[in-house]
């Protein structure tokens, strides 16, 4: 018969952390920095801009986007966004002639319909791009958003459209 002997039966439940040999520390790819290249302006390329929003975008595809868009993916959008402007900003500027000529009757009050009608072009522009980077953009890695900068020119502020790039994760690495 064999016996085993124990050294101590208080320690037979105790885990010890075992430590390693290598002084390495192991940095999570969560924590590692992505390299995103930096985002594409698209700014205004109208004769007309109402609080910031000019009236149109130039659809010349800038050759950042190679290989991540087709072209023609690309004008259909700026189309999109380009109709909505026709639609919406020829009815803002009227309201901005009225309201600048009735301004000193109204105290300023004759402005407010203008800014509200800019307020809602701008909301169906940016969801114009969610819809667009909903049904195309994030499965090619982009993201577009209308963001407001200021002018390189001036201290003014402009509407922008903004092309991303989003960081992709490994998706076929294990946990």
């Amino acid at each position: 018969m064999m016996s085993v002997l124990l050294p101590n039966m208080a320690d037979f439940d105790t885990i010890y952390e075992l430590e390693d040999e290598d002084d390495e520390h192991v940095v999570s790819e969560e924590h590692l920095p992505r390299y995103c290249p930096e985002p594409v302006i698209m700014r205004g390329a109208g004769h007309i801009t109402v609080f910031g929003l000019s009236n149109r975008f130039d659809t010349e595809f800038p050759s950042v986007l190679t290989g991540k868009v087709a072209p023609e993916e690309f004008k259909t959008s700026i189309g999109r966004v380009n109709a909505c402007l026709k639609k919406n900003l020829p009815v803002n500027v009227k309201w901005l002639l009225c309201g600048c000529l009735c301004c000193c009757c109204t105290v300023g009050c004759s402005l407010w319909p203008v800014i509200c009608l800019n307020k809602r072009t701008r909301r169906s522009i940016q969801k114009l791009l969610e819809w667009e980077n909903n049904r195309l953009y994030h499965k090619l890695g982009l993201h577009w958003k209308l963001s407001k900068r200021k002018c390189e020119s001036s201290n003014m502020m402009e509407y922008v459209i903004l092309i991303e790039f989003l960081p992709k994760y490994p998706i076929f690495r294990p946990d």
